[in-house]
């Protein structure tokens, strides 16, 4: 789930490890080239936490953010029983 905060989308998602945390990040770090947004993320062993917002427009969430957040729900989707 997503919040807004501080001028911020965040979100923290966990795996059942490090492999699928990290095949999770792959697969946004694709889409988030593709988008030309990059996100900032952290990963310790299976959790990774994210903190969107757009650089270019003063750090604040914008609507690139809610559409990079929604393709993120969607990829993670596939990780979860």
């Amino acid at each position: 789930m997503w919040i807004e905060e501080k001028n911020r989308l965040q979100a923290t998602f966990k795996f059942k490890d490090f492999v699928e945390a990290f095949a999770f990040m792959t697969e946004v770090a694709l889409h988030a080239e593709k988008m030309n947004h990059h996100p900032q993320w952290t990963n310790v062993y299976n959790t990774v936490e994210f903190q969107l917002y757009t650089h270019d427009e003063g750090n604040i969430v914008t609507d690139l953010d809610r559409k990079l957040a929604k393709v993120i729900d969607k990829i993670v989707k596939k990780y979860q029983n």
